[in-house]
């Protein structure tokens, strides 16, 4: 049987100025969104929550996430007992990438292919994690989720989706082949402690 197909999206309790992009599992994790195809159902999970929730991500078929492997999933490897290189991933912003030949964001994909930007940006989510408002940051973390999804899904409908280049401020098509990552089947899978707290 297929391992659940999941979206993710994580937020953090600390930025950039306090953190090294080379040390991203220092970063701690403040709320993980996610989308579950199985249960067709957005959730959140708070720091504290993580641990004993890892099953989602040791099973899954496949995570889907926009810049997840350079981001999400190194910033989430302390809290589970499995390597993140065991994970299924599709990261859209890498697919792109390999197309375009540079990053882009998620908001200039998702104004240019859904009509729609998010809804505030890290900086915001870092706020709202400091001033403990942690309702409006799992809103703000699930409706990157949301787009996240939408995205893929457009994708995987299309075989393209578009972005604004902050080049020339044009919208530009991509083409991608997301059909071809399928679910995998669930597995047992090697699994060890996290040293890296």
């Amino acid at each position: 049987m297929a391992g659940d197909i999941i979206v993710l999206d994580l937020e953090t309790q600390k930025g950039f100025d306090e953190v090294s992009r080379d040390k991203l599992h220092k970063m701690k994790i403040s709320v993980v969104g996610l989308y579950s195809y199985n249960r067709d159902e957005y959730f959140t999970l708070e720091e504290q929550e993580i641990l004993t929730q890892e099953s989602i991500f040791k099973d899954a078929g496949l995570i889907i996430g926009f810049n997840s492997l350079h981001f999400d999933l190194p910033v989430l490897a302390p809290y589970i007992f499995t390597s993140i290189e065991n994970l299924p991933s599709l990261d859209l912003m890498v697919e792109i990438e390999k197309v375009r030949g540079h990053r882009v964001t998620l908001n200039s994909v998702a104004e240019a292919t859904l009509k729609e930007g998010k809804s505030g940006s890290g900086k915001d989510a870092l706020e709202l994690y400091r001033n403990g408002k942690m309702e409006q940051l799992k809103k703000y973390c699930l409706d990157d989720v949301r787009i996240t999804k939408e995205i893929y899904e457009y994708g995987k409908k299309h075989g393209k989706v578009l972005f604004r280049s902050n080049r020339d401020f044009r919208v530009h098509e991509v083409a991608v082949d997301w059909g071809k990552f399928k679910a995998r089947e669930k597995t047992e899978q090697e699994t060890f402690p996290s040293s890296l707290f």
